[in-house]
C-alpha cells in the first residue's frame, strides 16, 4: 500500500508543532515531507508553502483544512477533527483557516 503524503512548511513554528504531534500519533501510512527539502520549481514550492497539502496514494490532493483533517485521520484522534468538515461548520472553518494561512505566508515569506 502506498503511503499518503503530508507536505508541510518546516520553517513555520506552528506547523512544526502540529507535525511533531502528528508524527507521535500517526500510523505508518502517512509520510511527512518538509517543503523546504524538496527540489521542485519555485511555483510549486510557493503553492505548497501557502497551505497544507495532503496527497492520497492515488495522487488526489487535498489542501488547507481538508488536508489537516485527512492527516489527523491517521491517528486515534481523527474523529475529534471531523466536525470541522460538517456542512454548516466547513465554510466558517475554511474561512478562518484561509485567513490564517494567508497571514502566515505573508509574514514568513514577504518576498515570495
Amino acid at each position: 500500500m502506498d503511503k499518503k503524503k503530508l507536505f508541510y512548511d518546516g520553517a513555520c513554528p506552528l506547523c512544526n508543532a502540529e507535525v511533531s504531534q502528528l508524527k507521535k500519533h500517526a500510523d505508518d501510512n502517512l509520510e511527512f515531507i518538509n517543503v523546504h527539502d524538496m527540489c521542485v520549481a519555485e511555483s510549486r514550492i510557493k503553492a505548497l508553502l501557502r497551505e497544507l497539502h495532503y496527497e492520497n496514494a492515488n495522487g488526489d490532493v487535498l489542501k488547507g483544512l481538508d488536508a489537516n483533517v485527512a492527516a489527523w485521520q491517521h491517528t486515534r484522534w481523527g474523529i475529534l477533527w471531523e466536525w470541522l468538515r460538517w456542512p454548516v461548520i466547513k465554510p466558517v472553518a475554511d474561512s478562518i483557516y484561509n485567513a490564517w494561512a494567508d497571514r502566515r505566508f505573508k509574514r514568513l515569506y514577504p518576498d515570495r
